[in-house]
């Protein structure tokens, strides 16, 4: 085979942290090295119908923190996204069910999208009390458009699957049993095309973006760090992580 498939394994919902934004820009820049590898599907690997959870919010909860892992969180974040926008590699996500926020950015940055019938995707960070992030929104937008990005976007719109189709945020909608061999049989016959024409056309089309979330980043760094640790966030933020903390409880 001339493609890869990597699963994301991390218990208990693929929360997205520090290690795990390194572990993704690490695999990623192995499977670039390998001559034999054209692309690759990303998943979960998880038993639970989960792609991943997001972001975790210890690494963006003031308390839980510090500016120091903040930074380089962020930096380690960014620059996988960077990354898999940049890619020579075809990248095909199979979602398997939910796909909030970090997992939606990342499922944006790949060049093709297939989901479960189950789950449900989108940037719903304004429901916990933060902005999305500045190029979060420019690639939400590029994808389906100003019109339903600003809705979703204002909103916390998390689309269900069929949703996701209609507007474009996905490109297949398929059984979870049939998800992994669909996305498969995509990679298989885009990483035929010959190479050149494929990986200058998506150089043209992503590396705007690519670059703007580049050079943004360190600003960013700074700007959202500001913004974490404002009493207007630190406040519904607490409360948000109290009443998770009380959801595992009453599940115990």
């Amino acid at each position: 085979d001339n493609y890869a498939v990597v699963r994301m394994c991390k218990e208990p919902v693929n929360s997205m942290n520090l290690d795990l934004w390194a572990d993704l820009s690490r695999c990623l820049e192995y499977l670039e090295s390998q001559d034999w590898c054209k692309g690759f599907v990303l998943t979960s690997g998880l038993k639970r119908p989960i792609f991943t959870a997001g972001n975790d919010l210890k690494e963006l909860y003031a308390k839980t923190t510090s500016k120091f892992r903040f930074s380089d969180f962020w930096r380690a974040q960014t620059g996988f996204l960077v990354r898999l926008n940049r890619t020579k590699l075809v990248v095909v996500a199979a979602i398997k069910g939910a796909c909030p926020a970090g997992g939606c950015i990342t499922a944006m940055g790949c060049d093709y999208r297939v989901m479960t019938e189950k789950g449900y995707i989108g940037l719903n960070e304004v429901l916990i009390g933060v902005p999305v992030p500045r190029y979060w929104c420019k690639s939400m937008e590029r994808i389906i458009g100003a019109r339903h990005a600003h809705t979703a976007l204002m909103t916390g719109k998390m689309f269900k699957p069929k949703e996701a189709l209609a507007v474009g945020l996905v490109d297949q909608v398929v059984p979870e049993d049939r998800l992994l061999a669909t996305a498969e049989a995509v990679l298989s016959k885009w990483v035929k095309i010959p190479s050149f024409g494929v990986q200058s056309t998506k150089h043209f089309m992503k590396e705007e973006l690519a670059k703007q979330m580049e050079d943004y980043c360190e600003e960013e760094v700074k700007v959202t760090w500001d913004i974490l640790t404002s009493p207007m966030i630190t406040g519904p933020m607490e409360r948000y992580m109290s009443s998770l903390g009380k959801a595992k409880k009453s599940k115990l």
